[in-house]
Order: structure tokens, then C-alpha cells, then sequence
């Protein structure tokens, strides 16, 4: 389905914000808030959320993708930089990152280590309403973003559109655990995150509502067959600490 054809979703429409049902017409408004209030403190914050193995699993992004001088990168909710940053470290050629929080991306700006990159810009945007043209990139990524999308399937075919034939959409995101051991250990510790929140980032409702919307995110087949659903092609997913996060992978075929 393009995205000329796809309907809107109705605004009115109930839709998760944690375990919040709310309007669909609030939810961006609902998360940019959020974002707007933890700008600052994120980067730290995502190291305190995962103990630090989000950079772990953000390297291994990038290794799954290889990047290439003549390549063109669209990082959806790229926010502060992260994956745009590593791209071009690792040898891609240019990075646009887009994001509807202006906040996250001028706290990105004032980061030491992305000053000295060429070829990198910063969109405000929707992923939604990807500001590209048709086959734009051949790479189109979103990391720990895709869960505070309203629609989230009008996002993925977003990705498809603006995807050159042959291109790559993948997705990294906090999924559901596999071991049920883990699993309890790891409820433990998303109990104590508000607290973290509120400490380190004054900031603990923000943060109550990143945890729960991880618990409602789609777990791991579902999101493939989302993808599937848009048009993907090769759907394939990869489990990292067991499934605490998961990257998705779908190529759009010439």
C-alpha cells in the first residue's frame, strides 16, 4: 500500500501511551513532552536503562548494516545521534537525521564527537511523513523509536517508500524476553527505572511511561509481520540479551 493510498488513522481512535489508553490524535503531542523533558539527561539515562549494553547493541546495528561511502542513511527518531554518528565513523557516506523533538536534536548538536562529521543533517520531522522523496536512501534505520510512533505501520511503509530498490529498513527496539528467568529479573529492574528517572533526570512520570511502553511494544514475530505487511521482503529478526532488545531487518526488493 503506498502511502498515498493508505488511510489516516482516525484520530479519535484509543491508542497506548504506556498503559494509558488515550486519543491517537494526542500521542504525538504526549511524546514529544516526554522527550522535550528528558533531552538533556538521555544519553546518561540510556546508559543507566541498559547498564550501558545499549552501545553494545547499537554497534551491532552497524555491523549488520556495513556501511559503504556511497551510501545514504535516513535514521528515523535519530534524536541525539547515536546511530547516525556510528554510520559515518564506520565509513557511510551521508546521514539524515530526523526527528519530531527539536530538543533531543539540539542536544545531539552539542555533542563533542558529532561537530567534526561531514555529511550529517538534522530534519525535524515525522516518521510518519518521512521528509524525503520516493527512493531517497538506501538505508533507512530507527533505534528505540518505533514504540512511541502513533501509527506505527504507516511509519514502516514510510521506510519503504523513501527506500531506494535494494534498500535496507531496520529496527532496533526493546522486545520481550525469552528466558523466563531473565524475564523476572528483568521486570525487577523496569520497576526501578522511575526512581532512576526522577533522580538522575527530575523526571520519573517520563520515564515510568518509557518502561511501560517497551511492555506494550509488539513482541518479535508480530513486528515481522508488520513488516511483511508494508511490503518487506528477507523479514528477519535478531534476539540481543536474549531479547531484552531485537533489530529487524526487511529489504525492499527491485
Amino acid at each position: 500500500m503506498t502511502e498515498k493510498s493508505r488511510p489516516q488513522i482516525d484520530p479519535d481512535q484509543p491508542i497506548d501511551f504506556g498503559y494509558e489508553t488515550i486519543r491517537a490524535a494526542d500521542k504525538q503531542d504526549r511524546v514529544r513532552s516526554v522527550f522535550d523533558s528528558v533531552a538533556s539527561s538521555y544519553d546518561i539515562m540510556n546508559d543507566v536503562m541498559s547498564l550501558g549494553i545499549h552501545r553494545v547493541w547499537k554497534d551491532t546495528l552497524i555491523r549488520m548494516i556495513n556501511p559503504a561511502a556511497d551510501q545514504h542513511l535516513i535514521d528515523l527518531a535519530g534524536g541525539t545521534g547515536d546511530i547516525a554518528s556510528r554510520f559515518l565513523k564506520r565509513g557511510g557516506g551521508k546521514a539524515s537525521i530526523v526527528d519530531i523533538n527539536v530538543e533531543m536534536m539540539m542536544a545531539g548538536r552539542k555533542r563533542p564527537d558529532l561537530s567534526a562529521l561531514q555529511n550529517l543533517s538534522w530534519v525535524a520531522g515525522n516518521a510518519e511523513m518521512i521528509p524525503f522523496e520516493d527512493e531517497s536512501a538506501e538505508l533507512v534505520t530507527i533505534a528505540f523509536g518505533l514504540r512511541n510512533v502513533t501509527d506505527r505501520s504507516r511509519a514502516i511503509a514510510e521506510a519503504f517508500r523513501v527506500l531506494k530498490p535494494n534498500g535496507r529498513f531496520y529496527c532496533l527496539e526493546f522486545s520481550h524476553v525469552q528466558n523466563p528467568a531473565m524475564a523476572r529479573v528483568y521486570d525487577l529492574w523496569s520497576s526501578a527505572l522511575p526512581g532512576f528517572g526522577q533522580l538522575i533526570a527530575k523526571d520519573s512520570e517520563s520515564y515510568q511511561y518509557l518502561v511501560e511502553s517497551i511492555l506494550r511494544f509488539p513482541p518479535q514475530e508480530e513486528l515481522a509481520a508488520m513488516f511483511a505487511a508494508e511490503g518487506f521482503a528477507r523479514v528477519k529478526y535478531r534476539n540481543l540479551t536474549n531479547g531484552i532488545a531485537a533489530i529487524h531487518c526487511g529489504w525492499k526488493l527491485d
